[in-house]
């Protein structure tokens, strides 16, 4: 039975939101909502008249597949040629999100009551699907120490005989750190030794704050590995609901699997057509919102650190990529009620490092979107009332 009551913070949220007092909205991370320009003729290309037409490829269309293999050949342009791709077509099945990616990729790999390990800290949402298809999720440690990193001895001891997958988010969400090539090695010794699959979330891949980061989807892959990812963040776009698989691994492994693939998308023939046919061209022109993000997040975060320098008692921990930062404040209360707290106090709203399993009560999460004036009063409210608890 699942528990559908809201939060303490959800609740105070939702009371903030019908009061006339104002709000510091730090936990938006919706780009339709966060003052950005898109191109005013968007939604034109969905005026095209094959998407009348239906023609149903469980897979998707095969133009707007070619367009997902395009998008990964420019990731390997962008971080030097020694990184190689081999993706066509037939590697790639749309789905109507990465949620559902993720449901079609349960489904193909377990039975009812298999696990998948999953890092902690982690995006709550993978709970829901998990619980939905059947399948238990089972958490491995990634811990900070002036970065995140791997813990590959606890992963290595959570795997059991009903392990079927490990799920890697590059770069992870909350935290935005990328998973090193050393770790990517370990963790695919790991899989290839207990015939595991390995899962790997990239929708905020083209968001690292240095150089490009590699994809997964480069390189060899010595056990099945399927790579997600979807227009919601590469585009800026998540209302037009189109995402992908793509699928790698040893051709002995990798042909059954999607053959397997295709009959789950088979039996629900999810994707908008006209969604498909616009596809190829909101890839394409992705480039302009995700230059638009990049520059929100970087003068966001120097804002941020600006702010900091000045206070004694917040300060935020180390990330590579992704729209969210992390701060450590005082432990004075559990990260929930302190939200509640700053929320009723000051009318910034935040989400509590808790919401994503993290153990430390000090820890609260922010978005990195809001618009700058935006994001600088929400700071500057949070931290002048950090300093009367500090």
């Amino acid at each position: 039975m699942w528990d559908t009551s809201e939060s303490k913070w959800a609740q105070a949220l939702a009371a903030r939101r019908l009061s006339a007092l104002p709000l510091h909205d730090l936990t938006n991370a919706n780009p339709t909502e966060c003052g950005l320009t898109y191109d005013p003729h968007l939604l034109d290309t969905l005026l095209n008249s094959a998407g009348m037409h239906y023609a149903a490829d469980p897979l998707g269309s095969m133009e707007a597949r070619e367009a997902v293999c395009a998008y990964y050949l420019d990731h390997q342009q962008a971080i030097g040629a020694h990184a190689q791709l081999h993706l066509d077509s037939r590697q790639v099945l749309l789905t109507a999100s990465t949620s559902e990616a993720y449901s079609f990729l349960f489904r193909l790999l377990c039975d009812p009551g298999d696990e998948v390990l999953i890092a902690q800290p982690s995006y709550p949402l993978f709970d829901f699907l998990a619980d939905l298809d059947d399948v238990r999720l089972v958490s491995y440690p990634v811990f900070y120490d002036h970065g995140w990193h791997l813990d590959a001895h606890a992963l290595r001891e959570r795997i059991t005989d009903r392990t079927r997958a490990i799920v890697i988010v590059h770069p992870n969400n909350p935290t935005g750190h990328f998973t090193r090539p050393q770790d990517r090695e370990q963790l695919e010794t790991l899989a290839a030794t207990h015939r595991l699959a390995l899962i790997v979330d990239e929708v905020f891949l083209d968001y690292a704050f240095d150089a490009p980061a590699a994809s997964f989807a480069l390189g060899e892959h010595p056990v099945l590995t399927f790579v997600l990812s979807g227009l919601s963040k590469v585009a800026g776009l998540p209302q037009m609901k189109l995402s992908w698989i793509a699928a790698f691994g040893p051709a002995a492994m990798l042909e059954p699997a999607l053959a397997r693939l295709e009959v789950i998308a088979d039996t629900f023939l999810s994707v908008s057509t006209p969604m498909q046919y616009a596809m190829s061209k909101w890839l394409a022109g992705r480039q302009s919102i995700q230059q638009q993000i990049r520059e929100r997040v970087a003068a966001n975060l120097a804002c941020l650190d600006r702010a900091l320098c000045s206070s004694s008692n917040v300060n935020r921990l180390a990330i590579e990529g992704g729209w969210y930062a992390v701060l450590r404040v005082p432990s004075l209360h559990t990260g929930e009620e302190m939200a509640v707290q700053l929320l009723n106090a000051s009318g910034v709203a935040l989400h509590p490092g808790s919401f994503f399993g993290m153990n430390a009560s000090g820890l609260l999460v922010i978005s990195l979107l809001p618009t700058a004036a935006s994001f600088k009063a929400a700071i500057e409210a949070l931290l002048e009332w950090m300093d009367t608890i500090g």
